[in-house]
């Protein structure tokens, strides 16, 4: 499911796009907002169907070579570990996960099955593959750990499946990352006496509510968010600031006063982390800098009201 964290970089990134086309049209942002969140849990949905395709072009190739005119002993009783994989049976079986990808027409592999073969090559030709398949081990976990163990050395940094993904949804680029963990948690947590059952996307009704909520109160609010954060910062002219680092101070300075749930120190943390990965290289120090200002003059004027002991 979908983090706090990532759903503060998406509505960052919705608030950067409404702010820089200038637009009035709320409704209009909200629903892309949703939607760019949806598209994500399409990726994480294809690349557990990916698992899928890969075992099922192995088994087409098995299915080929045991045909052959002069087929060889080993292509007539062929080694079938890696068909019979457990993990694979176990996305390939479930209900839900086949559901999603019917209802929302996801037949990417099926229109592009290149890029399975391309995934199935390297996990052939892996050393992986090779110890995997003379192992006489034969469990749940050791399906599941060489499953992981293929993600995560092959899957994951793939760059042409990177590249695919990006031409597809540009959203994807920054989706990755937090889908590829989402991936491998996924993984870890397999049972053998469950089926597989997607997930939701949120954790719960709040954290959805939240991302509309944080979005339009940012842009509601940001022309008086920055009135603070030019008060902090006597010796910057506001356009010397990088635009990330005004678009996340804001998004800060809203968690402070219209999220009274939100611990301030939870928000400052976070804000500074996402700083790290999309602005410049002494953003999270400035961001750290400025927040820590304006936080100390709102608890001075009591301004901030939170809920709960230790919040603040």
């Amino acid at each position: 499911m979908i983090n706090r964290r990532h759903i503060r970089i998406k509505v960052m990134q919705s608030v950067y796009a409404i702010l820089q086309s200038k637009s009035d049209n709320l409704t209009k942002e909200e629903k892309f907002l949703y939607a760019s969140i949806d598209k994500m849990y399409d990726l994480y949905v294809l690349l557990l169907r990916l698992f899928v395709e890969v075992k099922n072009m192995e088994k087409n190739h098995i299915e080929i070579s045991r045909k052959k005119f002069l087929a060889t002993a080993e292509e007539l009783n062929p080694n079938t570990k890696f068909i019979d994989n457990s993990i694979f049976q176990l996305f390939e079986d479930s209900v839900s996960l086949n559901e999603y990808l019917e209802s929302n027409k996801l037949n990417n592999w099926k229109l592009d099955d290149e890029y399975i073969k391309e995934v199935w090559k390297l996990i052939k030709e892996s050393n992986l593959y090779a110890n995997y398949m003379k192992s006489s081990k034969k469990s749940f976990q050791d399906d599941k750990d060489f499953v992981i163990a293929v993600f995560k050395e092959i899957i994951a940094p793939n760059d042409k499946l990177a590249d695919y993904f990006e031409d597809k949804n540009i959203s994807w680029v920054d989706d990755i990352p937090f889908v590829n963990t989402w991936i491998v948690k996924t993984l870890n947590q397999l049972n053998p006496k469950k089926s597989f059952r997607l997930g939701q996307l949120y954790k719960d009704e709040d954290d959805k509510k939240y991302v509309l909520d944080l979005f339009r109160k940012v842009v509601l609010n940001h022309t008086e968010f920055e009135k603070y954060i030019i008060d902090k910062t006597p010796n910057w002219d506001a356009e010397r600031i990088a635009e990330i680092d005004m678009i996340l101070i804001k998004m800060a300075i809203c968690e402070f006063l219209k999220f009274p749930s939100i611990p301030t120190r939870v928000t400052i943390n976070e804000y500074i982390e996402i700083a790290k990965d999309y602005s410049t290289e002494k953003s999270s120090f400035f961001i750290n800098g400025v927040l820590d200002k304006i936080l100390k003059d709102f608890m001075a004027s009591k301004r901030i009201e939170k809920i709960g002991r230790g919040l603040l």
